[in-house]
């Protein structure tokens, strides 16, 4: 793989990143602000989701993968509605992509595809029906989230584990990577980093 990890030591704390954009699916506001955290991995400048929308996205611009992964380590800070953080790939525009996210209100990471900005679950292999896994997403603590994907199959890591796969063939082109979060989550992210396979 190639990796590519972004750092945010360059970049100016209360701004968006530079070399990424910050739509979203439905309505709202979103804020990406770039923040410093004492605790954060990378002990550098890190991304914080503080706005309230629908669904927030901040994509990578340059980015455009069709086989790859895409990786993040992430914070729960704060939210009452939701307090979720995830990642996307193969992303069209702002209503059409994957997405996997970890919730630390529910205790659940879950892969959806979203079409015409309406988002729908995605079966595990292997087992029909559910609602993806149930785990502990502890907040206020550094956790690290993956997906691998190639073909029609993908990976979902948490964790330094791999949880499930799925199987889906809604998008199948390369698409932009980047980080997402629901309602009024309020997630930190650090340490991502993304790559297409060889």
């Amino acid at each position: 793989m190639t990796d590519g990890t972004i750092n945010f030591a360059g970049d100016r704390v209360g701004a968006v990143p530079n070399g990424w954009t910050s739509p979203l699916t439905g309505q709202g506001e979103p804020k990406w602000p770039l923040d410093q955290d004492t605790t954060a991995p990378s002990k550098s400048n890190v991304v914080k989701q503080s706005g309230r929308a629908t669904f927030p996205l901040l994509l990578r611009d340059d980015s455009s993968i069709e086989d790859g992964f895409v990786a993040t380590m992430f914070k729960a800070v704060a939210g009452s509605q939701d307090r979720a953080a995830g990642l996307v790939w193969r992303a069209r525009d702002a209503n059409n992509y994957y997405v996997a996210r970890a919730n630390a209100l529910e205790d659940n990471v879950v892969l959806y595809k979203t079409v015409g900005g309406v988002r729908s679950p995605l079966d595990i292999v292997g087992r029909k029906g559910g609602y993806g896994v149930e785990i502990p997403v502890p907040a206020n603590q550094w956790l690290d989230l993956r997906i691998d994907f190639t073909g029609n199959r993908f990976a979902v890591r948490y964790r330094g584990k791999q949880l499930f796969e799925v199987e889906d063939r809604t998008f199948g082109d390369a698409g932009k990577v980047g980080l997402w979060t629901k309602a009024d989550s309020v997630m930190l992210f650090d340490h991502i980093a993304f790559g297409s396979a060889k």
